[in-house]
């Protein structure tokens, strides 16, 4: 405990003493970075109709947020092209235009008409609300230049989570010269403090066709312009109304055909309901129902080949978990976590679940989740809480304390079948980002309590123009139990550097230079078991495609006894050490042209003997109807007898149709032959009303070579929102 407060010291002083600009203030509520940049909302005197055509005489009086700022590039300048945005509202909404001009030749980059569009690969427009000027959570609404909405909750200052959908409307309307949007956001649809008349905010444009980023507020180019530390000030002309309470129910049907040809079960057929709701306690607080949940809509998980030694990590895509995510996943690292939610409900259907998660006054959030897991052959019924709370601290800081607990129900009386874990984090970011960084501790409790269960890291990081540094630690002891978690291994100790250092001579080359990334591994007492040091070089260029090129150099001492290919049988012998490396070199095209790739090829030593492998992924698009992509991944793997040379392919086609804006069709195949399978997924997809839908999904998993269907399954689910 007294390190924990040494460490606390000590990255309070850090922030204290940053430069003049950082200063922590009292009343960092009423002053932002970009305070200067002011927006005053009128309140629209008449009705505002969605079209896409800006004649009410309300856009006409409305100020507009101009001009914009080039972010990249450079930061430096405006873009070839402005912007224009324009805010009003009523009772009920806030509305919100843009004017993009563009005069450059050549079609507008839009990918498709898919919801929550990749940003990179559109020309499009996005704004964020930091609606508790706390610069670290908030929401974000855009279009892409097909009309494709986006929106997203806002967290750890810029990170922005597209699983959450809201209610609201749009239309988007296409000249020669510019495109122009209009929107309608319902206050319901978003948390606020009630009666207040102030929010932060920034708008953001990306122009692919003249390879440049800008933003209404400066950003600098190190950093996202959904960077909540450089919004400006946005007033309203009178408080927001004081929301009521707000309710919604999502109910749900399915059916479904499943036959698993491997285990012989013949047909089965299932049909069932369950429901969703969402009760809006406050205009800050929301909580969350689930009955029954069906998350057969997810889209599948994208595979990889797998060379490494620990579990892979894949992120949740479950909606259900994903609103306020940070209050119960951001704590420790994404390795060494107490909550992670993909270890609820896939390996036994969900029963039923609660959250609550929301904030109290300006400085305070809280978060409670509590899941219930059916009993199955293999499991018996399990309960999964976790609690946490966080208090803003100094500018843009916050400290958190997380409580997780998971229970067996009705276990023999012979056992206690439990796991708890405790945790405290401090997270730092000053005035302007500069700064940022993380201390934590975590403890898990467990039948038998034996000693070392602990988790414990750091990290500071500088970041600017030319120079980004970072230096992280972490300590995990031997029995640290986290089941609810991930931890990808234990008992060891963690010191890793990293400093980037970036030329920025604004010419065809935008930005190069060196990084090295140093990760050292020792056992608890200090002894070295593992390192993988990176050299690299990266350039990027004005069309923003960028080439990277480098050398790792690595060193194991293995603790388990090992087979690198995962599928030969043999094992390299724990205790044994391994000293090896090779070169790398990856690219990325420009993501203007149609056809699109990025591919890394590596060769070098691997262990005891060599590997070579090659992947990477190309793509075509019929904008903005049809986007091809090509997964793929090569390795070739030449180890001494016992073991035989090793080569497997892992091939990932992939069809997304967009028909509308609500119709749409993916088809994705991953064919593996590390774990020896085909895998078909179809998913359709109608949006027959605003958060309501009909989805059609089948799948198939074949054996490579007989080509036999291994299982396959098909879902039917309709769910309609009563709001």
């Amino acid at each position: 405990m007294k390190s924990i407060i040494l460490y606390l010291l000590i990255f309070s002083g850090v922030l204290a003493q940053a430069k003049a600009n950082e200063k922590v203030k009292n009343d960092t509520i009423s002053d932002t970075f970009n305070k200067d940049f002011v927006y005053n909302v009128k309140k629209a005197a008449g009705a505002i109709q969605i079209d896409g055509t800006l004649d009410e005489d309300d856009w006409h009086d409305a100020q507009k947020a101009a001009p914009f700022f080039l972010v990249l590039p450079i930061d430096t300048g405006y873009p070839q092209l402005q912007s224009e945005v324009m805010l009003t509202y009523d009772d009920k909404a806030l509305y919100m235009a843009f004017v993009f001009y563009d005069t450059t030749p050549g079609k507008r980059i839009m990918e498709s008409f898919r919801r929550d569009f990749n940003f990179g690969n559109n020309d499009n427009f996005l704004s964020f609300f930091d609606t508790f000027l706390d610069q670290t959570n908030g929401f974000s609404f855009g279009i892409s230049a097909s009309g494709a909405k986006w929106d997203g909750t806002m967290s750890k200052g810029s990170a922005v989570n597209l699983d959450w959908d809201a209610k609201w409307e749009s239309e988007t309307e296409h000249h020669d010269d510019r495109w122009v949007s209009e929107m309608r956001i319902p206050f319901k649809s978003i948390r606020y403090p009630s009666g207040g008349q102030r929010w932060n905010v920034n708008f953001s444009r990306l122009d692919i066709k003249t390879n440049e980023k800008s933003s209404w507020a400066p950003v600098p180019r190190q950093f996202p312009t959904a960077s909540l530390a450089y919004t400006g000030v946005m007033r309203f002309d009178e408080p927001l109304p004081k929301s009521s309470v707000q309710f919604s129910l999502i109910p749900y049907l399915y059916g479904s055909f499943a036959n698993d040809y491997e285990a012989g079960t013949g047909a089965e057929y299932q049909k069932d309901f369950g429901f969703d709701a969402k009760v809006g306690i406050s205009s800050s607080m929301n909580l969350d129902l689930t009955y029954n949940p069906d998350f057969a809509q997810v889209e599948v998980d994208q595979q990889v080949t797998n060379i490494d030694r620990f579990e892979l990590f894949f992120p949740e895509k479950r909606q259900f978990f994903l609103e306020n995510s940070d209050l119960f996943s951001g704590f420790g690292y994404n390795n060494v976590t107490p909550f992670f939610s993909r270890r609820i409900g896939l390996d036994a259907p969900v029963l039923a679940g609660a959250r609550l998660s929301g904030k109290i006054g300006n400085d305070w959030r809280i978060g409670f989740m509590n899941m219930t897991t059916q009993e199955t052959s293999n499991y018996l019924a399990r309960n999964f809480s976790v609690a946490s709370v966080q208090k803003k601290v100094f500018a843009r800081s916050n400290i958190g304390f997380i409580f997780v607990n998971k229970e067996y129900l009705s276990q023999p009386d012979s056992v206690e079948l439990f796991n708890r874990v405790a945790g405290i984090d401090y997270n730092l970011a000053s005035s302007n980002n500069f700064w940022t960084g993380k201390l934590f501790y975590h403890r898990s409790f467990q039948p038998g309590n034996p000693d070392r269960q602990y988790a414990q890291g750091a990290n500071l990081g500088y970041r600017r123009k030319n120079i980004q540094v970072t230096l992280s630690q972490t300590s995990v002891g031997e029995n640290y139990l986290a089941e609810t978690g991930f931890v990808r291994r234990k008992g060891y100790n963690f010191l890793g550097p990293e400093i980037t250092y970036l030329f920025v001579p604004n010419k065809k080359v935008v930005s190069h230079g060196p990084s090295v990334q140093l990760d050292n591994y020792f056992t608890p007492n200090y002894n070295k078991i593992e390192h993988e040091n990176t050299y690299s070089y990266q350039l990027e260029f004005q069309n923003r495609s960028i080439l990277n090129f480098g050398y790792q150099d690595l060193f194991i001492e293995l603790e388990n006894d090992f087979d690198p290919t995962h599928i030969s049988g043999q094992f390299l012998p724990a205790g044994s050490r391994h000293n090896f490396g090779g070169a790398f070199v990856n690219f990325s095209s420009s993501p203007k042209q149609m056809f699109k790739w990025n591919a890394e090829a590596v060769k070098g030593t691997f262990y005891n003997g060599d590997i070579q492998y090659v992947q990477g992924q190309v793509g075509y698009r019929f904008q903005p109807y049809i986007n091809f992509a090509l997964n793929f991944n090569y390795t070739d793997i030449h180890l001494p007898l016992p073991f035989e040379r090793t080569g497997f392919w892992l091939v990932g086609p992939k069809l997304d149709v967009t028909f509308s804006e609500n119709i749409f069709w993916t088809t994705f195949v991953q064919y593996n032959e590390q774990i020896d399978n085909m895998n078909v997924n179809m998913r359709f997809q109608w949006r027959y009303q605003p958060v309501s839908d009909f989805f059609l999904v089948y799948t198939d998993n074949y054996i490579p070579g007989s080509w036999n269907s291994r299982n396959r399954a098909l879902v039917l689910k309709i769910t309609y929102w009563l709001n």
